[in-house]
């Protein structure tokens, strides 16, 4: 069984499946110029990652200014009606 699939997987000499011996020279030069372009790629993909990632932190930053910019009013609402409540209670005890 190990015989026949050692045998399965040399090349066959009818040409239909056999390869073309390949130098080592160009086998090389092919393989640095794929890692360049894959090299480039990736780098491309970083960098795009980057300026999506800022563009995300912006957007957040953005959105907790806001938030704490509402909330900001809201407690500035409060802080304004427990005075005008406060002052309504005094004036109302010094009328008594």
């Amino acid at each position: 069984m190990k015989r026949d699939l050692i045998v399965a997987a040399l090349p066959r000499s009818n040409g239909k499946a056999a390869r073309k011996p390949v130098e080592p020279t160009k086998d090389a030069l092919w393989r640095i110029e794929r890692l360049e372009v894959q090299l480039q790629k990736l780098t491309e993909l970083v960098r795009d990652h980057a300026e999506d990632v800022d563009r995300l932190v912006r957007i957040v930053a953005e959105d907790r200014n806001v938030i704490r910019q509402q909330l900001l009013r809201k407690h500035h609402e409060k802080v304004r009606v427990r005075k005008h409540l406060r002052d309504h209670h005094s004036k109302s005890g010094l009328d008594s």
